[in-house]
């Protein structure tokens, strides 16, 4: 058999094929035989294509390549989940750190207790309390100086909020804006708020940090980290709610700084702690 050969020269034209693609063309009198593949060389080529079929992080061998990330379905859904554990905790150390940073909370019932309707703004970085008041009455002018109130002290901020898929409905910031069950409140006004963005489309969201970092899921092929009372009511959340909003966002900072210190737990379930299998193991090669 003759040995195989490559290019030993430049090529002398091309083929374009497939409306955009292009193939080079070589002359047959100036082609090489190939370089001989050692022994050694040929083992490691064999074990890489062997290592295909083979999860990196739990040594299963499955029927088909795994692809570029070598991982198993089930590692997959692990693995993304901790990336997604690894990225609050990321945000949360990004949050605690900057000044400028602050968590505001909200509880505004129009049909409840003028008691009952507050505003408080709390610094991340160092859990000091920059605003706490009555929300006033909607249409008030109490309402109006609040909301200018905020505009002021917000300009500029990054804003923490508490919800995200998580209700009552009157714990969203916008809701300061809003008459209940009803769209936004059509005044002109709602473009001057960037804090009170809804459902967390502008401002970071601790219930959407803390999920991520706790890691709960409704199923094992689950790759999305919810919060888990969204389907079990016998969950408790990691931080405080009630008409006390100071002591509300003095708990939230609180959450922000365990997750960025890693001392909040996570859930004992979590995809990547129940496999037998952890995080940053080594990769199996046997």
């Amino acid at each position: 058999m003759d040995p195989p050969l490559k290019p030993g020269a430049d090529p002398v034209g091309q083929v374009l094929y497939n409306g955009n693609s292009y193939a080079p063309l070589y002359e047959v009198v100036s082609a090489v035989p190939k370089r001989a593949v050692s022994l050694a060389q040929r083992a490691v080529l064999d074990r890489a294509r062997e290592l295909q079929y083979q999860c990196r992080r739990c040594g299963d061998r499955w029927e088909e390549p795994l692809g570029k990330g070598r991982l198993c379905v089930p590692c997959g859904y692990a693995m993304t989940l901790w990336e997604q554990h690894n990225q609050a905790q990321a945000l949360a150390r990004e949050l605690v750190a900057d000044p400028a940073v602050v968590l505001l909370v909200v509880d505004v019932a129009p049909d409840s207790l003028p008691g009952a309707q507050g505003v408080a703004v709390v610094s991340a970085h160092d859990r000091q309390v920059l605003y706490a008041d009555a929300a006033g009455e909607y249409g008030s002018s109490e309402r109006a100086a609040v909301l200018d109130r905020l505009d002021a002290l917000l300009s500029g901020r990054r804003v923490v909020e508490e919800p995200d898929f998580l209700g009552p409905r009157n714990r969203y910031p916008h809701a300061l804006l809003r008459l209940p069950n009803s769209g936004p409140v059509v005044s002109g006004r709602d473009p001057l708020h960037a804090w009170a963005a809804p459902s967390s489309n502008a401002n970071e969201s601790l219930t959407r940090i803390w999920a991520g970092w706790y890691g709960w899921t409704d199923r094992r092929s689950s790759t999305r980290a919810c919060a888990p009372w969204e389907w079990d009511g016998g969950s408790s959340m990691p931080w405080s709610r009630s008409l006390d909003l100071v002591a509300d966002g003095l708990s939230m900072a609180s959450l922000l700084h365990r997750i960025a210190d890693g001392t909040e737990p996570v859930w004992g379930r979590a995809a990547w702690t129940v496999d037998g299998y952890g995080v940053g193991q080594p990769e199996v090669s046997a």
